[in-house]
């Protein structure tokens, strides 16, 4: 999976965005979640697989794209 600089800055994303998530029980099949930021739950700047956000449906992931 190419992993886009952009999805491990948390500064490229914030609340309203239309992101796919991997959901923690889908990394190893590496299947994508589609939906809206509704928080981030990442504190640092930066994370390697991608910055962890919930989703307005309450899923949790770290984001692998930005729509």
């Amino acid at each position: 999976m190419a992993i886009n600089m952009s999805n491990t800055k948390r500064s490229s994303i914030y609340k309203g965005l239309r992101v796919k998530i991997v959901l923690k029980k889908d990394q190893r099949s590496k299947k994508l979640t589609e939906g809206i930021v509704k928080d981030l739950l990442t504190n640092s700047p930066t994370h390697p697989h991608g910055i962890k956000v919930r989703l307005e449906d309450n899923q949790v992931g770290r984001v692998q794209e930005i729509l």
